[in-house]
């Protein structure tokens, strides 16, 4: 390792553009409309003079602009700090990118905690809902507010990489290639179930009040941390927590009671009250609802723009995400390869789950590093 990349970005900036008004409004999939859309992002590395340079990150559930670097004050990188800055496999000596936060998201961008310009008062539920293809929109949006009409890679995990694919499927001719790591094309009955109990802790939460809690002064903080804990516990894989915690108690022995006894509790209890000072429950109910009802190969001629405009993937799963298994990797390989698509895939041998895609794990690295090179020899 370099000692740029030891180093990485340093301090790095948020920063907000507005990229729908009352003059362009954003019409959503659902045909409803937002008059004011802002979006938060940052950028790292240079775009170069031709602008064909430009890398577009997209986020899982709950991450946000900060992919990398670190903001003043803050002791904590960026989420994929291991993967983005100098020297990294998305190296911001050779590449620009761009990383923001979602639309409904509660990190900067408009949301259903944000003001509707129409009434002066929070949407809350009046939020319309979402589909994939209206962050992709929004994504688009801020690529046009930077002037940038082509990405030499579109990259995310997770939630992230739904977004990838959506992208490629809908609008190939935004970008050159696609990075989709231990995502999904179709969410199945299980994980929409994680979902619907992680969304009814926060809507059967007392201080939900209807989902007009921000009106009323409240927070449905206990039903949010609930979600979170849930949730969490589907990020790792059991070999992660027999490592991370066994059966280990909190503090000396075990002392039977219906409290904070064995160091998992501790941990996820520890994760769910994190989780309240940096997340809307609104964007979580809005955001796992996108998810449910993503299946964008059910659609008539879901390819035939991909294949018209081709793009190249690297599709890698880890062998022991149970979120999201190497199965859901395969489903989206299988229709990329039955339309002939440049497809590349690779399952990664982890012990960490579904979070392995946010950890710096040696042959997913590499993968992705030789991935970009590939991409660096042909832009020159």
């Amino acid at each position: 390792m370099t000692s740029s990349a030891a180093e990485g970005l340093g301090v790095v900036e948020t920063h907000t553009a507005r990229v729908f008004d009352a003059g362009d409004p954003l019409v959503l999939a659902s045909g409803a409309t937002l008059p004011r859309v802002d979006v938060a992002y940052e950028t790292y590395g240079t775009l170069n003079d031709e602008r064909s340079n430009a890398i577009y990150i997209c986020h899982a559930l709950t991450g946000d602009a900060h992919a990398a670097g670190y903001h003043v004050g803050d002791t904590r990188p960026g989420w994929w700090d291991n993967l983005i800055g100098p020297g990294r496999p998305i190296d911001t000596d050779r590449w620009f990118v761009v990383a923001s936060n979602i639309l409904g998201g509660c990190q900067g961008t408009t949301g259903p905690s944000s003001i509707d310009p129409r009434t002066d008062r929070p949407y809350e539920l009046n939020f319309p809902l979402l589909d994939m293809a209206d962050f992709v929109s929004v994504h688009r949006g801020l690529a046009r507010h930077l002037g940038i009409e082509r990405f030499a890679a579109v990259v995310g995990g997770s939630l992230g990489g739904m977004q990838v694919l959506q992208w490629a499927l809908t609008h190939p001719e935004d970008l050159d290639r696609a990075v989709i790591l231990a995502a999904s094309s179709r969410l199945t009955a299980q994980n929409i179930a994680f979902s619907a109990v992680g969304r009814q802790a926060i809507m059967r939460d007392p201080d939900f009040h209807d989902g007009r809690f921000i009106s009323q002064g409240a927070f449905p903080g206990k039903g949010l941390s609930v979600a979170r804990m849930m949730a969490h516990i589907t990020y790792l894989s059991e070999e992660a927590f027999q490592e991370k915690f066994g059966r280990s108690p909190q503090e000396g022995e075990l002392s039977p009671n219906f409290g904070v006894d064995f160091a998992v509790e501790s941990y996820l209890e520890h994760q769910g009250q994190r989780f309240l000072s940096r997340f809307d429950p609104l964007s979580y109910l809005y955001l796992t609802r996108a998810m449910d009802y993503f299946d964008p190969f059910s659609r008539d001629g879901a390819l035939d723009l991909l294949v018209a405009d081709p793009v190249r993937f690297l599709i890698m799963s880890f062998d022991t995400d149970w979120r999201f298994s190497t199965a859901h990797s395969r489903r989206i390989v299988r229709h990329l390869e039955g339309a002939r698509l440049p497809t590349s895939f690779r399952e990664i041998s982890s012990p960490w789950g579904h979070d392995s895609f946010l950890l710096e794990i040696d042959d997913y690295h590499a993968s992705v590093r030789a991935f970009m090179d590939r991409a660096a020899e042909e832009i020159a």
